[in-house]
């Protein structure tokens, strides 16, 4: 037995330190699992980082390229370093313009040039040219009842996929199978599917055509019913608008009666396409919308 006062033996000092180091029923010290428990936690740590970094830049890597190749590069990273078509006007007036892509069949559409007659509203029709050549009458038609109409293309294709020599010829035919028929010079072109980049547009400056696109989406082809279609159409509205239809959607006709009188109602006046937008003086910001420039 240690007589009180005399300090302990060095193994008694030994053992009572490296006890202060052992978890209880262990074999390793505390101090070393610690250590490395924190060493492995700080390594899982760096590469999940690393990870979710590789991840954030991938995604803003594709969000990025598909926004270029929409034609919405501009929307995400504020300037223009695309050409836009037009997709709405810049305006305070109360106006908005309707227009119908005519490819595919005429079954509905002399329902909707009775509405359009009734309601006192003209629009824009945007045809392709074998379309053109298989309904010549109905060219004639909306033609005669004094609505608008620009060129759809010849084939309806994705023209972004075509040279320059191609895209004129698509463009020049087209319209020339609608001055055919209504002895009126085509102004207006539509891009089929929306597709479109700076050679197609290039193209169609230099043919004289204004490239229109649409801010407002019916989706009438998807069949929708005539009020879900009306109230996409009334909730995107706002002045300056272009509202996208088609002329064989199997409940446009039942929409228009919804759409015309709802926005009358709220102070909205219907014009074509071309009798809205600007001609000259004008910029395009990043959503293709025109805006007026001093004159």
């Amino acid at each position: 037995m240690r007589r009180a006062g005399l300090p302990p033996p060095v193994g008694a000092r030994y053992f009572q330190q490296k006890k202060l180091f052992f978890d209880k029923g262990s074999v390793f010290p505390t101090s070393s699992i610690i250590y490395h428990r924190g060493t492995t936690l700080a390594y899982v740590l760096k590469i999940k980082g690393v990870i979710i970094c590789f991840l954030i830049a991938v995604v803003i890597t594709a969000l990025s390229l598909s926004a270029y190749y929409s034609g919405a590069y501009a929307v995400y990273f504020g300037s223009t370093v695309r050409k836009l078509p037009i997709y709405s006007v810049g305006t305070e007036e109360k106006v908005v313009s309707l227009s119908f892509d005519c490819a595919w069949g005429t079954d509905h559409t002399d329902a909707i040039l009775s509405e359009l007659e009734r309601e006192n509203v003209t629009a824009t029709w945007f045809m392709v040219e074998f379309w053109t050549e298989k309904y010549p009458d109905y060219v004639s038609k909306i033609s005669q009842a004094g609505h608008e109409i620009g060129t759809h293309s010849a084939t309806h294709s994705y023209m972004s996929r075509l040279g320059a020599d191609e895209i004129k010829s698509e463009l020049t035919s087209s319209a020339e199978a609608i001055t055919s028929v209504t002895g009126e010079a085509v102004e207006l072109f539509r891009p089929p599917y929306g597709d479109y980049d700076d050679e197609l547009i290039t193209a169609a400056e230099e043919l004289g055509l204004f490239t229109i696109q649409w801010d407002v989406d019916s989706l009438d082809w998807k069949d929708l019913s005539a009020n879900d279609i009306a109230m996409r159409v009334i909730n995107a509205v706002q002045p300056g608008s272009i509202i996208l239809m088609h002329n064989n959607g199997l409940y446009t006709a039942e929409s228009l009666p919804i759409i015309i009188s709802t926005l009358k109602n709220r102070g909205y006046e219907f014009r074509p396409i071309g009798e809205m937008i600007y001609r000259t003086d004008y910029t395009l910001d990043s959503n293709g919308r025109q805006q007026l420039t001093s004159r």
